[in-house]
C-alpha cells in the first residue's frame, strides 16, 4: 500500500470511528414513549410547555440517554420549543449522556435558525462537547457547515481549540472533508477570522501538508496565502 493510499484508508477509517460515536437522537420508540415535557418538546407544541412547567414538571427533567426537553427539541428541530423551555429556565448549556450540548447539535445538523436560538438562549459557542473534548465549531468545520461556521465565529466560538484527537477546528475541514465547496468555505472563513494555520496534528503535519497531500487545492492556496507552512 502506497502512502497516499494509506493516508485515504486512515482517514476513512477515522471518520467511521467519529461516525461511530456521533449523537443519537431520539428514535421512534422513544417518541413514542415520551410523556409530559419530552413529548411536548417533540412536538414542538409550545402550549403545553407553558402548561406543564407553570404546573410544576421538572424543566430539566433527563430520559434514559440524559436528554433534557431542550436536547429533545434541538434534536428535532423544534427552535420555538427551544426558546420557550429556555425562557422557562431550561439550562441552555446542559449535556447529555455523551456531552453535546443543543449548539452542538444544532451545528452538526446544519440547522442554522435552531443555533441561533440556542446562542440567544444563553448556550455557549464555546463549550467543550462530545466524546472528543471539542467544539461546535470543531464539529461544523468537520461536516463543512460552512454557515454555522461563520455563525460560531461571529459568537466567539474559539477558533484554535485542539480536541483529544490532536486536531483543530482547520485540520478538521482537511482531514475529515472532502475539499469540495463546502469544506473550502469553511476554512476560508476559519482563516478569514484569524485561526492559526500552521498549528500542526500529532504526528507535526501542519494544515497546508494535510491539505497538499490530499491534493486539495484550493485549500493549499488559502493556506499559502494565509502564510501556512
Amino acid at each position: 500500500m502506497t502512502y497516499s493510499r494509506f493516508a485515504c484508508w486512515l482517514s476513512a477509517l477515522l471518520a467511521l470511528t467519529v461516525s461511530a460515536l456521533a449523537q443519537t437522537p431520539p428514535g421512534a420508540a422513544e417518541l413514542q414513549a415520551y410523556r409530559g415535557l419530552h413529548a411536548a418538546a417533540a412536538k414542538g407544541d409550545v402550549a403545553e410547555i407553558e402548561t406543564l412547567v407553570k404546573s410544576g414538571s421538572a424543566v430539566d427533567a433527563r430520559d434514559g440517554r440524559a436528554r433534557t426537553p431542550l436536547h429533545v427539541a434541538a434534536f428535532m428541530r423544534k427552535p420555538e420549543a427551544a426558546r420557550t423551555l429556555m425562557r422557562l429556565g431550561a439550562d441552555a448549556n446542559a449535556l447529555e449522556a455523551q456531552k453535546y450540548d443543543i449548539v452542538t447539535i444544532a451545528a452538526v445538523a446544519d440547522d442554522v435558525p435552531m443555533l441561533k436560538v440556542a446562542l440567544e438562549g444563553g448556550c455557549k459557542a464555546g463549550n467543550i462537547t462530545s466524546p472528543y473534548y471539542g467544539t461546535a465549531l470543531i464539529a461544523a468545520a468537520h461536516l463543512g457547515h460552512d454557515e454555522v461556521v461563520r455563525t460560531l465565529i461571529a459568537a466567539k466560538a474559539p477558533l484554535d481549540h485542539v480536541n483529544n484527537l490532536g486536531w483543530t477546528a482547520v485540520i478538521e475541514s482537511i482531514v475529515l472533508g472532502d475539499g469540495g465547496k463546502r469544506h473550502v468555505a469553511t476554512l476560508k472563513a476559519l482563516v478569514d477570522a484569524g485561526a492559526n494555520v500552521n498549528l500542526a496534528d500529532r504526528s507535526g503535519e501542519t494544515p497546508l501538508t494535510l491539505a497538499k497531500r490530499r491534493g486539495f487545492n484550493e485549500m493549499v492556496a488559502i493556506l499559502e496565502k494565509a502564510g501556512g507552512r
